[in-house]
């Protein structure tokens, strides 16, 4: 066999194991469902999906059992707004995916395309816990393009297999400062083009037999895009609008309740400036909790208080981490939430419910409850906690590897660094 066969034999033996049924027996189960806490409960999983949760459930004799006593027992964490499966360096062009830089493709550019299982990024996540992601894509940062939308976000699931789980879980648009520049350097113009291209949409689907004969009146949108817009105008598929000032967030709820279409708001740094008409308006928030310094003009209230304020008031909050190469922190993210007076509870459920609601995944995970994938985190302490570390992570009823290529070199190097800095010979 060549040296490559035998790498790709190697790399293939290394991937997750085949799901089987387990039994997580023992520990604090914190189901984030109907079912509450357990103090001594058992998770049982058969072919992928949870077929039991309570006290006293009966292991069956074939299952591998984890011993989760003393230790808490979670739902897989979501993390929502990442790049995962879709950049490696950043640097490198053709290792971001991210972004299509061609000017007639716009919300047609679907996240769910190009996904990439075998990324580093992915274990150093799942290390942190995270089983799902929503793969988000990003602006065009290289060209002029005058379209607000940068594509549809894809749900994955982090397991080594095929990545993608659900298609066009939002459609990705940025309001504000950011959306200004991008569409002619004015919030209001903005505003009428969102209108505009709305209005388009609907024209379209009205009319798709005269479009293609070339009876209708040029569209700015290519067909690919109003195709795709045709989910959001009717309402099935959410906006997932990034948007931070206060006043701007007033105007994405107006605009969406004037169009109709249904809205996912990210960012929000002065959200709790208007958490009431948010609530009010039944729209989730995606925030980062960290967020406390005016970064920029559209964040001159950004506070860490901002999560607990918005769930005070009645939104539904999800937490985002610090970034596709600092996935892993995403529970962090959710600690310092709660150390800002965010309830305990409603920080975990920020990192699993919360956003597989938001996205439409709740009948898949989130919880742990009849049914479900077998997403599930065992933690040797509090998962909100910094020093706490997962002991077994298990998605779609198989255990994950506990290694990443960070793992890897840390075992490889350094004992050489420990013995050379005792003045050893390595």
């Amino acid at each position: 066999m060549t040296r490559l066969g035998l790498f790709l034999l190697a790399l293939a033996c290394t991937g997750p194991a085949a799901a089987e049924t387990v039994a997580i027996t023992g520990g604090r189960v914190v189901t984030m469902g109907p079912a509450g806490d357990i103090a001594d409960g058992t998770v049982v999983i058969a072919d992928g999906r949870i077929v039991a949760v309570g006290a006293g459930v009966a292991v069956p004799p074939d299952a591998t059992v984890i011993d989760a006593r003393g230790k808490v027992v979670t739902p897989g964490l979501v993390a929502a707004g990442t790049a995962l499966g879709l950049v490696e360096v950043r640097m490198v062009a053709a290792a971001d995916d991210r972004a299509t830089h061609k000017r007639d493709l716009s919300a047609a550019f679907d996240a769910g395309y190009g996904l990439n299982p075998d990324s580093l990024l992915v274990p150093v996540a799942r290390l942190g816990g995270i089983t799902r992601a929503i793969a988000t894509p990003a602006y065009d940062d290289k060209g002029d393009r005058e379209l607000p939308f940068a594509g549809q976000a894809a749900a994955v699931v982090l397991d080594g297999r095929p990545m993608l789980m659900r298609r066009g879980v939002a459609m990705v648009l940025e309001m504000g400062e950011g959306g200004a520049e991008r569409t002619g350097g004015a919030r209001g113009g903005e505003l009428a083009l969102l209108h505009a291209l709305f209005a388009e949409v609907r024209d379209f689907k009205a009319r798709r037999a005269a479009y293609d004969r070339g009876e209708t009146r040029a569209y700015m949108l290519s067909r690919a895009d109003m195709e795709a817009l045709i989910p959001v105008v009717d309402g099935r598929m959410p906006l997932l609008v990034t948007v931070n000032r206060a006043s701007d967030i007033r105007d994405a709820l107006a605009m969406a309740r004037a169009e109709g279409v249904k809205l996912i708001l990210e960012g929000v740094a002065e959200g709790w400036r208007v958490a009431g008409e948010i609530a009010a308006a039944g729209v989730p928030v995606l925030v980062t909790p960290v967020q406390n310094s005016p970064a920029s003009f559209e964040a001159l209230g950004a506070t860490l208080a901002n999560a607990r304020r918005l769930a005070e008031a009645g939104v539904l909050v999800a937490i985002e981490g610090n970034g596709n190469h600092r996935e892993r922190e995403l529970r962090y993210n959710a600690g310092n939430a709660v150390a800002s007076g965010l309830d305990w509870r409603a920080g975990l459920a920020a990192i699993t419910i919360n956003p597989a609601r938001i996205f439409g995944l709740a009948d898949r995970v989130g919880s742990l409850e009849s049914g479900k994938d077998g997403d599930v985190v065992v933690w040797d302490g509090d998962p909100l906690d910094t020093l706490t570390r997962p002991v077994a992570v298990l998605i779609r009823g198989a255990r994950q590897p506990m290694t990443s290529r960070a793992t890897e070199l840390r075992d490889r190097y350094l004992p050489t660094v420990r013995s050379s800095a005792e003045g050893e010979i390595p």
